[in-house]
């Protein structure tokens, strides 16, 4: 049986610069697989991506460790993406955002087997860390796609994945939809993978997917810059 989700101080459970960080990586009814030429390929071989535990007050805890991270894009076939940061695979996530991006914009972006996704924070403050942030202005590979809003609280389909991914660490395919959703939707497919994290400053950090197959070079990249 997957090991129960921990508890994140950011989503509890009982209620509802970018230049420096361009450094290289080191070299159920799930479909899954985790080897064999990058998750990034195997991920667009799909038809079309789209877009509890109870817990007492936490204490305050870092958003991620200094090395790594594990991230998930998933959605409904017909729908948008979501991007979901978590410390580890069976933590409850710290930062889940729907992204404005099309199913079939993304799968495109996808047959350069090179993604950069960018999301910049015109924030005027400096109180809050850099994943805190709630608006986002989202880059796909150079192009602004749009804004998006840092959810607050798990949604059904965020809890959904994340309960069934829970004791996955790297892999992608397609996972049983919640309340028959996929007769409307389509077809629920995922990519997961570890993330190396890259810290350039308070303002501006990236993660570089890390291939399961050893391969050099990242095939994903995500960027955080908040700019004032």
């Amino acid at each position: 049986m997957p090991p129960p989700l921990q508890s994140s101080p950011y989503f509890p459970m009982d209620n509802p610069t970018i230049l420096s960080l361009l450094h290289p990586t080191p070299g159920e009814k799930h479909k899954s697989s985790s080897n064999g030429g990058g998750l990034l390929r195997m991920f667009k071989l799909f038809p079309m991506l789209t877009s509890g535990c109870k817990m007492g007050k936490p204490r305050r805890k870092p958003l991620l460790n200094h090395t790594a991270a594990t991230c998930t894009i998933f959605g409904y076939r017909k729908g948008r993406v979501f991007l979901a940061i978590q410390a580890g695979p069976n933590c409850v996530p710290m930062f889940v955002i729907e992204l404005p991006m099309l199913t079939s914009v993304l799968q495109k972006e996808m047959e350069s087997d090179m993604v950069r996704i960018a999301l910049e924070s015109e924030t005027k403050t400096h109180k809050k860390k850099l994943l805190e942030e709630f608006v986002w202005a989202v880059y796909c590979n150079g192009r602004k796609m749009g804004y998006s809003i840092r959810k607050k609280h798990l949604g059904d389909d965020e809890l959904h994945v994340t309960q069934l991914l829970r004791g996955v660490s790297t892999g992608a395919g397609a996972l049983p939809t919640l309340n028959h959703k996929e007769s409307s939707d389509g077809e629920l497919t995922y990519m997961r993978a570890r993330f190396e994290r890259v810290v350039g400053s308070k303002d501006s950090e990236a993660l570089h997917m890390i291939n399961p197959d050893g391969a050099p070079g990242p095939e994903l990249s995500i960027f955080f810059l908040r700019s004032y």
